[in-house]
């Protein structure tokens, strides 16, 4: 996986130095404020100031997506994407009988075998135990900030029913066999998946530029192949969309039409679990910066509706520690009744004095030097608690991706949930 043993421990600090973490984007944005920091896509540019925008190919032409996906095609393409064979009588038997392909399953089955050694077993385990009760009671799961990480929170949350993903990413669309054809769409799924598998946070601009080159245009292809690998079947998408009030809506699916800019983009993917219970993932590509969601509250007033959360939050850039994403921390204050995050979430400060139960579980020492102005004592001092202890944890995950060196935090609330 293009990897270097020698140099794992610098790998975190000069993996992020030269790309965006979870919120990166490629798009530009027009400055209307003075500060340069107002939104979600001018922080992720001021971490990625090295990358160029992504090359707009006017050679290639986009395929015809005009029409709904065909539900037994979408569930092939997320078992091809994923390097596992897609069903007999698909179109996509033949491509999968190419050499290319063949390589690229057996490379994508190693990578995914060892992905479950480290970080899967471990996981489901320990969210077993710790996040019992948390289990029973999140029906719906929001994860700010995740880009197309649908892995992670089907791995910490497998019972839910609802999963609400928002990020910067473009939402995308299930690709056509004839990006699924190009020759160069193995190399870029790797190289897409390779900080995940290993890290498990997303190098995003990366992997625009990667998914890009092949015609794979958002974030939907890569949570179908994480659908695929963790046991899920696909069995609808559809194109969706916020009003201004924040209202569910069909989307054209015709790509030649102008999107609305008064609209929030999103997809709504049916699945079949593991365990044959129906899940409803949705994505919607939002800026949850104060300064776009005065313009736009569409992405607050949905998952205010949604009744109250439990929330979900990883490699987040530490966003919510800034005070221009007040909007979204209020809302994951007020409508949770469990926060799972790490030191990249909610900084404690904002966490009001008895309203909480925490649990550590972990290390605490500080974030590393991209991060270092988010340091918080509050947490070293929670760490260092004699009388609650933190407790362990049997993985790595976040910016301090190694097991030694992670945390995550369980707020449970004690207080009733806002309305």
């Amino acid at each position: 996986m293009y990897f270097r043993t020698a140099a794992l421990r610098f790998l975190p600090a000069a993996l992020l130095l030269l790309s965006a973490c979870s919120e990166s984007t490629t798009k530009t944005e027009t400055t209307i404020s003075s500060t340069p920091e107002e939104t979600m896509a001018t922080t992720a540019a001021a971490m990625d100031s090295t990358k160029s925008a992504v090359p707009q190919s006017a050679a290639t032409p986009r395929p015809d997506r005009s029409t709904a996906p065909d539900t037994a095609y979408a569930q092939d393409v997320a078992m091809f994407l994923g390097g596992q064979q897609p069903s007999q009588r698909s179109n996509l038997t033949p491509l999968a009988a190419q050499p290319a392909w063949q390589v690229f399953a057996k490379d994508q089955d190693k990578s995914w075998d060892k992905y479950r050694a480290t970080h899967t077993t471990s996981m489901m385990k320990w969210a077993s135990t710790e996040l019992d009760s948390v289990h029973a009671n999140s029906p719906t799961i929001f994860y700010p900030f995740s880009g197309p990480d649908f892995l992670n929170v089907f791995t910490m949350f497998p019972t839910s029913q609802t999963y609400v993903l928002m990020g910067l990413e473009p939402v995308g669309s299930v690709p056509a066999r004839a990006s699924l054809a190009n020759p160069k769409l193995f190399p870029a799924v790797k190289a897409s998946l390779w900080s995940v598998l290993n890290f498990s946070f997303f190098r995003t601009n990366d992997m625009a530029v990667d998914l890009k080159s092949v015609e794979l245009d958002g974030a939907l292809p890569l949570m179908m192949l994480f659908a695929a690998r963790t046991g899920n079947q696909v069995t609808a998408i559809r194109p969706v969309q916020l009003d201004a009030t924040g209202h569910l809506q069909d989307a054209s699916t015709d790509t030649a039409q102008a999107k609305n800019p008064k609209f929030v983009q999103g997809v709504e993917m049916k699945l079949r679990g593991p365990d044959g219970q129906s899940k409803t993932v949705y994505y919607f590509s939002a800026d949850l910066s104060d300064w776009k969601l005065k313009a736009n509250s569409a992405p607050i007033e949905f998952v205010r509706s949604l009744g109250p959360l439990t929330t979900y939050v990883k490699s987040a850039t530490y966003l919510m520690h800034k005070s221009y994403f007040n909007q979204v921390r209020r809302l994951v204050l007020r409508r949770s009744r469990y926060i799972l995050q790490d030191d990249s979430g909610i900084a404690m400060k904002f966490f009001q004095k008895g309203a909480w139960q925490f649990n550590h579980y972990g290390t605490y020492k500080r974030p590393i030097n991209l991060f270092a102005k988010h340091y918080q004592p509050e947490l070293t001092a929670a760490y260092r608690d004699t009388t609650r202890r933190p407790k362990a944890l049997p993985f790595g995950t976040g910016y301090n991706w190694r097991q030694t060196d992670s945390n995550l935090l369980l707020a449970r609330r004690l207080i009733p949930v806002a309305e």
